[in-house]
């Protein structure tokens, strides 16, 4: 079996644009005729860029070799150019270009991926939510703790047990800064309220985007305690994990991060520094599959947790689910409210939420399949990146 050629789609999400402006999904294919899908979560240049890259990637070391190989074939494209260190461009391709490999070598096996990574450890997972607003509000809902803890109440009803929101501000290339006051203020009203309409039913995720110095997480977490949420998001920035350490050490919140590390060697030093008990790797970014099994058999020797993060397409979201079926340390999978919506449509299979789980799929490979029909239809034409930071300083000044 050797792979033959490679498709790229660069898909607009439209309005209200859950899970990013734009998502970058490749199809490549076999002489034999198996396709496989996969997505890459980079954001550092145009999407169409990063597709470009992906077709590079694929014509200098994918085409024309076995797609079980994923091993070599991640260590070649790892140590492209003389690289042989984490780089976010290249994991985000490398990795849609592995979640294929995989997907392709469970459809020649017949078998689900999570069956090739040790077989199926939790049928159920359990799943989160972000606190979106309705269709008839605007993003004046982010900054209301009132209309967010009844959407948290709204959210338990349909069976989620967690539910995300940041409420802190937004984030800036000149980050980390000092919390505000009325910033610390909200932030502790937003969790009071929610805590309030939710009860013992639903677990509070504080996310923050790196946004604080070291001395100012320290003074947030000290005020939402109360409330007991269970983590507290990238409180600092992801440079260094021994400033994040600190937060850790000061605070009962357990500390997540990952969204914005790849490979398993950003994630040894978040391990090795304690700077997080819960782990978040994206698997359009970390580097795929395996390298996450990778990472969450380092986690299971600290005792920490694996989270997957989503702020993606129903690919990556696909590729979570196989990773989150396989291990013992799993903890809870973030979900796009239930992923209907335009993630929905791109797949011609719905991926199984139920009561507040989703229900990894039997079907071989990933278990999705790409709607190409739907993806050309919506091509991003956008000039605006995944997602944006403020480009000059927030907070006091």
């Amino acid at each position: 079996m050797q792979l033959a050629s490679i498709k790229t789609y660069v898909v607009g999400n439209p309005p209200p644009s859950f899970g990013g402006r734009y998502f970058v999904f490749v199809k490549i294919r076999t002489a034999c005729g198996i396709e496989g899908v996969g997505e890459a979560y980079a954001a550092t240049f145009s999407p169409h860029i990063i597709a470009a890259m992906a077709e590079d990637l694929f014509a200098r070391i994918f085409a024309g070799q076995d797609p079980m190989q994923v091993e070599t074939l991640w260590r070649k494209a790892y140590g492209a150019g003389f690289t042989l260190r984490p780089d976010v461009s290249l994991m985000g391709v490398l990795s849609a270009l592995e979640m294929a490999c995989w997907d392709i070598t469970g459809k020649a096996l017949d078998q689900p991926v999570y069956k090739l990574l040790g077989g199926l450890v939790n049928p159920r997972l359990r799943s989160y939510t972000y606190l979106y607003p309705d269709a008839n509000e605007d993003d004046s809902f982010y900054d209301d703790p009132v209309r967010s803890a009844e959407r948290a109440a709204v959210y338990v009803e349909q069976g989620f047990t967690a539910v995300k929101l940041d409420p802190v501000g937004g984030y800036s290339v000149f980050d980390p800064r000092q919390p505000t006051l009325e910033r610390m203020a909200l932030s502790e009203r937003f969790c009071k309220l929610i805590r309030e309409a939710v009860g013992d039913k639903a677990d509070i995720l504080f996310g923050t985007h790196g946004q604080y110095t070291v001395s100012g997480a320290k003074r947030l977490a000290r005020r939402l305690e109360k409330y007991d949420p269970l983590w507290f998001e990238e409180p600092t920035p992801p440079e260094r994990p021994e400033m994040m350490a600190e937060v850790a050490r000061h605070t009962s919140i357990p500390v997540a991060t990952g969204e914005r590390l790849c490979t398993k060697y950003e994630f040894a030093r978040v391990l090795e520094t304690g700077a997080a008990s819960i782990l978040q790797p994206a698997l359009g970014r970390v580097g795929g599959i395996l390298e996450c099994k990778k990472i969450a058999g380092m986690a299971e020797t600290h005792y920490a947790q694996v989270a997957p993060h989503l702020y993606c397409g129903p690919i990556e979201a696909a590729a979570n689910i196989q990773l989150a079926a396989s291990i013992p340390n799993f903890l809870i999978l973030e979900s796009i409210q239930q992923l209907g919506g335009f993630h929905e449509k791109l797949l011609k299979k719905k991926i199984q939420w139920e009561d507040g789980y989703v229900i990894p799929s039997q079907d071989p490979g990933l278990g999705v399949e790409l709607d190409e029909e739907v993806a050309l239809a919506h091509p991003y034409t956008g000039t605006a990146l995944h997602l944006e930071m403020a480009q000059h300083p927030l907070g006091y000044y």
